[in-house]
């Protein structure tokens, strides 16, 4: 059970960030530019990845080992690109709440569809009911944000 609640305060944590990092990311965005503005977050996340992997030697895996891994596992940079474009260009429309909530309904819609159908090699985890009612619970929490 301990390991499950420092997961969950981990993706807390995250989830934190991801509400501080869109932030500051859209000024950023405003300032210099969207596409500029993701060129410099990811530059910045690369010389920090750099940093960690080969300075302080925190890397515990074989990144020699990338070949066999299927190609489209390599597509989270692509992704990521979207994601914060997404951010920096929703934010300053809707502010960090609505857009971060709209964000998270999305997540989950994916996420109960990746658990349920076992994507990408996952364990597969069913979809039920009540998981269902959360997402519209949640979807109806964003709903009345716009108000």
């Amino acid at each position: 059970m301990p390991s499950k609640i420092l997961a969950l305060v981990i993706a807390l944590v995250a989830g934190i960030s991801m509400a501080i990092q869109g932030s500051i990311n859209s000024r950023l965005g405003q300032t210099i530019g969207n596409w500029e503005a993701i060129l410099i977050v990811h530059v910045v996340g690369l010389a920090t990845i750099l940093i960690i992997l080969f300075v302080f030697g925190a890397g515990k895996g074989d990144i020699a080992r990338v070949t066999e891994a299927p190609w489209y596992f390599s597509l989270g940079g692509l992704i990521g690109v979207l994601i914060v474009w997404g951010v920096v260009s929703s934010i300053p429309k809707l502010g960090v709440a609505i857009a971060t909530t709209s964000i998270i309904v999305g997540q989950t819609l994916t996420a109960l569809i990746i658990d349920h159908f076992g994507l990408f090699g996952l364990d597969p985890t069913p979809f039920t009911w009540f998981k269902g009612l959360g997402l519209v619970l949640l979807a109806a929490g964003a709903g009345l944000l716009l108000s």
